[in-house]
């Protein structure tokens, strides 16, 4: 049987991830701060995202939320039913996402849906993004159509 030491561990590294996703979302919507993400992120982070592309380390993970600043003027970043798995000083974890986006060319509202699927690892006392991959199933559809007829518009 798991000691409590242990169990407490397990279950004070989940609630840390979960305050690192709450800060990645808040991050998100901060204008897509590309100077707040680099510090949640590992040196070697990966941030990959289905038809968006691929960053990997800071200063090209920096570069791909200025690209976001200057594509999307309004975001919402909702993440819920987190299943998050903890193995010592790393753990893995899967998140849905939904939120409204409003995209600055042709000022165009969005919803926007996915997964995120994310591997975390701690250095020190803190828990940092080691990989975060952005992929289906979703949908971005624009606001007035929403999502009945098509998942991708």
């Amino acid at each position: 049987m798991e000691s409590l030491e242990a169990r407490i561990d397990r279950l004070e590294a989940i609630e840390a991830i979960k305050q690192l996703k709450a800060l990645y979302c808040e991050i998100c919507d901060d204008a897509h701060n590309p100077d707040r993400i680099v510090s949640i992120f590992t040196a070697d982070g990966i941030w990959e995202g289905r038809g968006i592309g691929k960053a990997q380390g800071h200063v090209q993970i920096a570069e791909l939320f200025k690209n976001f600043q200057k594509m999307m003027s309004f975001t919402q970043h909702m993440v819920m039913n987190p299943r998050i798995t903890v193995q010592g000083m790393r753990a893995t974890a899967t998140w849905y996402f939904f939120g409204p986006f409003t995209f600055r060319e042709n000022d165009q509202a969005k919803w926007q849906a996915a997964r995120y699927y994310e591997e975390y690892v701690k250095q020190g006392a803190d828990w940092k993004i080691q990989s975060l991959r952005v992929s289906g199933p979703g949908m971005s559809v624009n606001y007035e159509v929403g999502w009945g007829e098509s998942r991708y518009q």
